[in-house]
């Protein structure tokens, strides 16, 4: 056996024993059993909160009727989950929110996050397959996911991934970190260990997941030129990029975009 793959046993091995539950009283439970597809994962980006997608998958669930959200998971520093489960009937798309309550982390340690709660919905209502949505450094985390544990039993597999404003080679304005100083404005640097990883591990990505990059000529954080730093990472054949010509749309309206939310809906559930 590797020493990699060593690493990433001991990492289920830790993920199971670390992990404490608390799952609110809501009614209903989440029920996956006939699902059309996959259910669609969500991932805010650095700084963000609940509110990050909650407009978004609000607009989805209520104004477009596209699916219902299914299950909120809010994941603390020391791998505690809370469980917010909405219940599901399995007619329609299922979304499921990720909230990281260090939202200023490191990839590596957000990407252990996030795969707690797909380990989670693995295991507890037997999902084995999702799409990732990630938004800024959501994006990228879910790079760092697929890489270190996509290939591993106790976790879904990822069949379609969408990147929304996401800066995989860094974010180029200086100014930015002459204001921001943590662990996930490090990795954010041009250059860091942590983006250059990426680069040398996207191997492990299987070559059967479709991708989608969506960026905006506003947006002035994760800029045109370093949001294509996914091709370096997925190949053309999995890739489609789609640049939003709009000199207003900045870095956090992403989200709050209506072309946005369609880009995402016929690349997830278009026919």
């Amino acid at each position: 056996m590797t020493r990699k793959w060593i690493v990433m046993l001991l990492a289920v091995l830790a993920l199971a024993a670390s992990v404490f539950l608390l799952v609110k009283d809501n009614p209903g439970t989440a029920n996956t059993k006939g699902y059309k597809v996959p259910p669609t994962v969500f991932i805010h980006g650095y700084k963000g909160t609940y509110n990050s997608f909650g407009n978004m998958l609000n607009r989805f669930e209520n104004n477009y009727k596209w699916g219902d959200k299914m299950l909120v998971y809010y994941i603390s520093p020391n791998g505690r989950l809370q469980v917010d489960n909405m219940g599901y009937n399995g007619e329609k798309p299922a979304f499921v929110q990720i909230v990281l309550e260090n939202n200023r982390a490191t990839f590596k340690n957000s990407a252990y996050w996030l795969s707690l709660a797909l380990h989670h919905m693995k295991t507890h209502y037997q999902i084995d397959k999702v799409y990732l949505v990630g938004h800024s450094m959501g994006g990228i985390v879910s790079v760092k996911y697929m890489e270190d544990y996509q290939n591993l039993k106790n976790f879904p597999q990822v069949n379609k991934f969408i990147a929304i404003g996401s800066p995989f080679n860094g974010i180029y304005d200086k100014k930015y970190f002459q204001l921001h100083h943590d662990a996930a404005a490090h990795d954010l640097n041009p250059g860091s260990k942590a983006l250059m990883d990426l680069r040398r591990n996207k191997d492990d990505i299987p070559d059967n997941i479709e991708a989608l990059s969506i960026s905006s000529t506003g947006d002035h954080v994760a800029e045109a030129d370093s949001v294509k730093g996914l091709q370096k990472i997925f190949p053309a054949p999995q890739l489609q990029q789609k640049v939003i010509a709009d000199e207003h749309l900045g870095h956090s309206m992403l989200h709050e975009s209506k072309r946005v939310d369609f880009l995402i809906h016929d690349f997830l559930y278009g026919d």
